[in-house]
């Protein structure tokens, strides 16, 4: 019985990574953002519910350059934060 491995067989098929994963920012386009989020935790001893307006403007950012995957940023947990929808009075009959 041989007991050698063929590593030959089997190929390495790569996979999209799971939610949560996305790329690092090397060009700094989010920089400024993620600088006053961090700020702002360490303002608030990193109670994160005090900063949510800072992240919500970090993870937009990243939504622009395309550093992460486009959310609804209701369903990011932000629903609160978001603005409502005009007023239509000028619209009634």
């Amino acid at each position: 019985m041989s007991t050698a491995m063929n590593f030959g067989t089997k190929s390495f098929k790569p996979r999209a990574p799971d939610k949560g994963s996305f790329p690092l920012d090397h060009f700094g386009e989010c920089k400024a953002f993620k600088e006053k989020f961090m700020q702002c935790l360490r303002e608030n001893t990193f109670d994160n519910s005090k900063c949510r307006l800072q992240s919500k403007d970090y993870l937009e950012c990243r939504m622009d350059h395309q550093l992460m995957a486009r959310e609804p940023l209701q369903k990011l947990g932000f629903k609160d934060l978001m603005d409502p929808p005009p007023s239509q009075e000028g619209s009634k009959p």
